[in-house]
C-alpha cells in the first residue's frame, strides 16, 4: 500500500506492508531518532507528534497515518520556544543517557503548546507514557516547568 506522509514538513510517499507500524516505516526511511524499544507502547521511546499530538509510533499502523503530519525530534527546529525547551533540559541535566530524550522533548513541546503554564502534576501526567530509567523524572519535570517559565517571559510569541 502506498501512503503519503508529511514528515518534518517534507512530503514523503512510501510503500508499506499490511500490518507495518509507523515506527518501522519511519526508521526504514532514515528517522533513527524514533527509537525501537519495547514495541508495546509502554516506554515512549518511539514517540512522534501526529498532527501535533504525541503518539507511540510502535502501536500505530503506518496506513493510519496516511495524509498526516508527523514530527520527529529532527523536525522541532526553527523557533525560540523549542530552543528554550532544549536549553532547559540541558540546564537541568534532564537528558541523562539520552535514549528517552527525543520522546520526552516531543511530548513536552506538545504539552506546552496546549498548556503554556503546566503544574508539576500536569507535567508528570503528560510525560507518564515516557519511561526514563536514568533521571527519576525530577530533572525532567524541573526542565519542563522551567521551559514554560522561560517561554512565558517571551510573552508567548514564537520568535523565529
Amino acid at each position: 500500500m502506498r501512503i503519503n506522509l508529511i514528515v518534518n514538513g517534507q512530503r514523503l510517499q512510501v510503500d508499506c506492508r499490511a500490518g507495518e507500524t509507523l515506527l518501522e516505516v519511519l526508521r526504514r526511511h532514515g528517522f533513527k531518532s524514533v527509537k525501537k524499544a519495547c514495541e508495546t507502547g509502554n516506554c515512549g521511546a518511539c514517540t512522534v507528534l501526529l498532527n501535533g499530538d504525541p503518539v507511540a509510533s510502535c502501536l500505530m499502523l503506518a496506513a493510519q497515518a496516511d495524509g498526516c503530519y508527523v514530527t520527529t525530534i529532527e523536525g522541532l527546529t526553527g523557533n525560540e520556544k523549542i530552543r528554550l525547551l532544549q536549553e532547559a533540559f540541558v540546564d537541568h541535566g534532564a537528558p541523562q543517557c539520552g535514549f528517552c530524550t527525543p520522546g520526552m522533548i516531543l511530548t513536552a513541546s506538545s504539552l506546552l503548546e496546549t498548556n503554556p503554564s503546566p503544574t508539576r502534576t500536569e507535567v508528570r501526567k503528560a510525560i507518564a507514557g515516557n519511561i526514563c530509567r536514568c533521571s527519576g523524572y525530577v530533572k525532567v519535570v524541573d526542565a519542563i516547568v522551567d521551559a514554560a517559565r522561560r517561554i512565558a517571559q517571551l510573552g508567548g510569541e514564537d520568535h523565529k
